[in-house]
């Protein structure tokens, strides 16, 4: 069954056609995903997901509803979580306001002992503020913020970017965690390894367009498209 599915999804700044008719799908429990090099559509779809930029054709359906007209609140309710490219946290607040913050009361204690059991290091720093943490505990806490809403899919934006390469292990580790609870993963990263690592399939993508879908394991093996889309050997 499809978790999510983009249907000929078109969006556009201002006279600039950037998403020119994207077609892709994550099946529930899949971990699916989005490569090209920069500039070719990739952080606009998933913000074109989420609502943050406004399609101008095509559709998003999301667990067999259309969410595409929702307002951007209304999106991570129907059980779409998303870590933007940055992390998005907020510096002068907590690590626990961060993770609380948005809700209209605190989740219930098992999600917050699973929040913690998964990130510890949240737990210990609970009173910091999210601009005293360092890079990867601030995607950590971006990743652990997602999960407090429960979400049935997670959409990643490059998430082990500017990160000391212990910490991505780290990272990478608990985003596999998550995918092995059966929450659907789509996911945009530059570290190659990692995409593949993490995910069954592989969507590229080349000027505003799914160019091309294989097979992580394929992919891997394919020294050829991976020159043509991404520049870069595995």
């Amino acid at each position: 069954m499809t978790m999510i599915e983009l249907r000929d999804l078109n969006a556009h700044y201002g006279k600039v056609h950037v998403l020119q008719g994207v077609n892709l799908h994550v099946g529930h429990g899949e971990s699916v995903a989005l490569l090209g090099r920069n500039g070719v559509g990739k952080t606009t779809t998933l913000k074109a997901i989420m609502g943050l930029v406004r399609p101008t054709g095509g559709s998003v359906f999301f667990d067999g509803r259309e969410i595409s007209k929702l307002r951007p609140y209304q999106i991570p309710r129907a059980g779409v979580g998303y870590v933007p490219q940055g992390r998005g946290i907020f510096p002068m607040l907590s690590v626990e306001d961060n993770l609380f913050v948005g809700l209209s009361k605190r989740p219930p204690q098992d999600i917050i002992d699973y929040i913690f059991d998964r990130f510890p290091r949240l737990r210990e720093r609970l009173k910091q503020s999210g601009g005293t943490l360092s890079g990867g505990e601030q995607q950590m806490l971006a990743i652990a913020r997602c999960l407090v809403m429960q979400p049935k899919l997670i959409i990643l934006d490059e998430p082990t970017e500017g990160i000391m390469p212990i910490l991505v292990k780290e990272i990478r580790r608990e985003i596999d965690a998550v995918r092995k609870t059966g929450v659907s993963i789509l996911l945009v990263e530059q570290n190659i390894k990692t995409a593949l690592s993490l995910c069954s399939r592989v969507y590229l993508m080349e000027k505003g367009l799914i160019a091309h879908e294989a097979s992580s394991t394929d992919l891997e093996k394919d020294s050829d498209t991976l020159h043509r889309f991404l520049g870069v050997d595995v």
